[in-house]
């Protein structure tokens, strides 16, 4: 029973360390020896525990909190080397074709504060972030000099196109089939963000969704606006 629960607690552990992974069969391998490490490591734990009965648990769970920090410290390291671009660079040049058949140039959004959300359809923390999108970032800027550029990544306009229906947006949407857009900034993982600043240069960068990341990035648009 004790092995039942210490299975649990290792997948409920790297399925959180994971959420918001680029792609489910970018991440399986990667999934799969982490989960190993975590239940070799736990099923150490406990049977050095059970044989030594006088060692400190609380000593065994704060070594155990250390080597899970270590993890966690060093996904933000590889994160950090997907990400090709930083704060103070010139924004990538690149020309995007719009949902609506339209076309655009980076180059000639300068002289607005743009924010660059690439994203997909089948990616649940994107999922989240559009769904606050119209009434929080392109309603409450409306009229200054700002542009929201959504941006999907590897995916036709035909999955594109069924994804707004059945969300009801109308909000305008890029399209990147072929992720060369996005290799221009990075190499894996959405959602991810960029402000660009009135010159064009990057001025934030946010990779993944939480509420607390969403309301920071809006906080950070309203700052340039002023």
């Amino acid at each position: 029973m004790k092995y039942t629960y210490l299975l649990k607690f290792n997948c409920y552990i790297i399925l959180t360390l994971y959420t918001g992974i680029d792609c489910v069969f970018y991440c399986m391998f990667s999934w799969l020896l982490s989960f190993s490490f975590c239940f070799i490591l736990s099923f150490l734990f406990l049977s050095l525990y059970e044989i030594n009965k006088g060692m400190n648990m609380k000593k065994i769970l704060l070594l155990a909190v250390y080597l899970l920090t270590l993890g966690s410290l060093t996904g933000l390291k590889a994160q950090a080397k997907e990400t090709l671009v930083k704060v103070g660079d010139d924004v990538p040049e690149f020309v995007v074709d719009m949902f609506d058949g339209k076309k655009i140039n980076i180059k000639d959004l300068k002289g607005k504060i743009v924010l660059i959300n690439f994203w997909a359809t089948w990616c649940p923390p994107c999922q989240e972030e559009l769904k606050r999108v119209q009434k929080e970032i392109i309603d409450k800027f409306k009229g200054k000099d700002f542009v929201f550029l959504a941006i999907s990544r590897e995916e036709t306009k035909e999955q594109v196109a069924k994804f707004r229906e059945k969300n009801g947006y109308t909000f305008p949407m890029g399209l990147d089939p072929e992720r060369k857009i996005f290799e221009k900034f990075a190499t894996a993982t959405i959602p991810r963000s960029f402000i660009i600043d009135k010159k064009g240069m990057i001025v934030a960068i946010e990779v993944g969704y939480t509420k607390k990341s969403f309301d920071e990035l809006i906080k950070k648009i309203e700052k340039l606006l002023e």
